[in-house]
């Protein structure tokens, strides 16, 4: 039996991590009243009681309760920003290669990807990783979300029955051409410098599709969409979290891509489209799944040796 503590367990994420592990009967989930959520000697508590911490908190508070833990025995598993570039935190995407799945196996302290970064690293590590493009490539990618990735402000906002008619629409963010996921994207992928990305929020709960369109003429190794079909086929072959789906010439069987396909899951599918001269490739999840809390579990089964997918919905 393993001791779980989520701080920070009122969030989405953390609220769909307790979800997931009530239903497991090799996990106790230390619990803590509701007076108690911001009383450090209560937190530090019961994350020197656990085996695995989940930080499901606000970059700032997410680093102050890493302080909290000297126990050396217990794992700490961030969901936040704080830790995902930083040195001595492994990067929970396991899928990634066998030096992401070992450093999650052997580490004390896993930085969760962020939602978006999920689908971009997904595309673009494999792409860098395999001489396709040069880390000086201008990348591009455009990802659509469902609105819980805002948290709870952003849910109340779109679940409103008077809301704003504004909020049927699709809005685009991160005008500035920043975003709190650039940072691990560059440094994860290898980058030379930061991609041009176009988030984009809509009017359905959850699920999520990144895109990362691409020129030919501009790849370092130049690749048909049947090449680099067969080659994020073999890249994710091993995976049961990853699933490259069949080649269709429409991209998908009608040739719509549906952002919210994968909502509830916590798998990933990589589709190859486009053509020849403009190939493109995208990654459909859940951003509560293999997004945020899902990982964060597949992180957890594999620090804890346990079966990598024991407990998430795929």
């Amino acid at each position: 039996m393993y001791n779980i503590f989520i701080d920070g367990s009122v969030g989405t994420t953390g609220l769909r991590i307790a979800s997931r592990l009530a239903a497991r009967d090799d996990i106790n989930l230390i619990s803590i009243p509701e007076e108690l959520r911001k009383d450090n000697d209560a937190i530090a508590e019961r994350i020197n009681a656990s085996d695995v911490t989940f930080l499901c908190l606000p970059d700032a508070a997410a680093k102050e309760a890493v302080t909290l833990c000297t126990n050396p025995n217990t794992v700490i598993i961030d969901a936040s920003t704080a830790h995902r570039t930083a040195d001595g935190w492994a990067y929970g995407f396991a899928e990634l290669g066998e030096e992401f799945r070992n450093k999650i196996i052997n580490s004390k302290r896993i930085a969760n990807p962020g939602c978006h970064a999920s689908g971009f690293n997904s595309i673009v590590y494999p792409l860098v990783k395999g001489g396709f493009i040069a880390p000086d490539y201008p990348v591009v990618s455009h990802s659509i979300t469902g609105y819980s990735g805002g948290g709870k402000g952003m849910i109340a906002s779109y679940e409103d029955c008077e809301r704003d008619e504004k909020y049927d629409s699709p809005a685009q963010y991160g005008l500035t051409a920043k975003h709190k996921h650039l940072p691990e994207m560059k440094a994860v992928c290898g980058l030379a410098s930061e991609p041009a990305f176009n988030p984009i929020v809509s009017s359905f709960y959850s699920g999520m599709a990144v895109t990362v369109p691409l020129f030919s003429r501009l790849m370092a190794k130049k690749a048909t969409v049947k090449e680099l079909h067969e080659y994020f086929t073999e890249y994710y072959k091993n995976s049961r979290l990853i699933s490259v789906l069949p080649l269709c010439e429409k991209g998908t069987e009608d040739g719509f891509l549906y952002a919210n396909t994968l909502s509830g899951k916590d798998s990933m599918q990589i589709i190859v489209c486009g053509n020849d001269e403009r190939p493109q490739i995208c990654a459909l999840f859940c951003n509560l799944g293999k997004g945020a809390s899902g990982a964060a579990i597949q992180n957890m089964n594999l620090v804890l040796g346990a079966d990598e997918c024991a407990g998430l919905i795929l």
